[in-house]
């Protein structure tokens, strides 16, 4: 049983480290929308997966496909405005 309670400790030494840092969490909030935008586009995908898709369903595919691809050009037009580190470009 020693040994199980060295590993365990040496797991949990970094459990500091594994949270995730402020940049990160930033990150995850300006691609929020476009997490959104696809999880409704497979919503709209599932609806239809037992069944033939009615024309409804096809525009609701459509309207979330077109929410999506919305939602990645203004995240795209976002992050061009902003520098890369370094200077590059």
């Amino acid at each position: 049983m020693e040994h199980i309670v060295t590993v365990q400790d040496a797991v949990t030494a970094f459990a500091d480290f594994i949270e995730p840092t402020n940049a990160e969490l930033d990150a995850t909030e300006r691609e929020m929308p476009v997490i959104l935008a696809d999880v409704e586009l497979l919503d709209a995908h599932i609806v239809t997966l037992d069944r033939i898709p009615s024309e409804l369903d096809n525009r609701r595919i459509r309207r979330a496909r077109r929410r999506a691809l919305a939602a990645r050009v203004a995240l795209l037009n976002h992050s061009a405005g902003t520098s890369l580190p370094g200077g590059a470009a």
